[in-house]
């Protein structure tokens, strides 16, 4: 009955609780049981070494020489591909730069032809001579030389040309 009763009252309490409550039960009756604490005594053993040499073992260092050598190819070939990549992409920017120039280079091209010509524009050039006071040539004032020159018309245009025409007007 009383476990039964004790059952009852402790249906309110959560099983792990419970287990819990129980487990500290029976380590406090252990304590109570054992009269006192067992002794635990370690001994030192010491072990000389000094006088042990170690084998060479030849298989291991061979494996570890083809091992490093593998490694070492392998970090060789990373190394080229990444160096060969970074190239090409470096490369890539280089071309992208000089198109990027070649554009500029057409549209300025492209703006010299229509300043040559709106400035080589015959209305326009005339409009400025006139501005600094030039005027048009006269017909007479118009010498065409013939493949057929007679020598009248030779020693008429010589005749007309004065030495001291040809002299500049500073050692005059």
């Amino acid at each position: 009955m009383a476990a039964h009763a004790a059952t009852y009252f402790d249906s309110g309490r959560s099983s792990s609780r419970r287990i819990e409550e129980r487990n500290a039960r029976l380590f406090a009756e252990q304590q109570r049981l054992r009269r006192g604490a067992t002794l635990e005594v370690f001994f030192p053993k010491r072990i000389d070494n000094s006088r042990l040499v170690k084998a060479p073992d030849t298989v291991r260092i061979r494996e570890m020489r083809i091992f490093t050598a593998a490694v070492a190819v392998l970090f060789s070939l990373v190394m080229v591909y990444g160096l060969q990549h970074f190239s090409a992409i470096e490369m890539g920017y280089k071309v992208e730069a000089k198109k990027t120039q070649v554009e500029a280079l057409r549209e300025e091209n492209r703006q010299l032809r229509l300043s040559e010509a709106q400035l080589s524009q015959p209305g326009r050039i005339d409009q400025m001579a006139r501005q600094m006071g030039l005027i048009e040539l006269q017909p007479s004032q118009v010498v065409r030389i013939t493949d057929r020159m007679d020598s009248s018309t030779a020693t008429a245009a010589l005749a007309q040309v004065s030495p001291t025409a040809l002299i500049p007007s500073a050692t005059r």
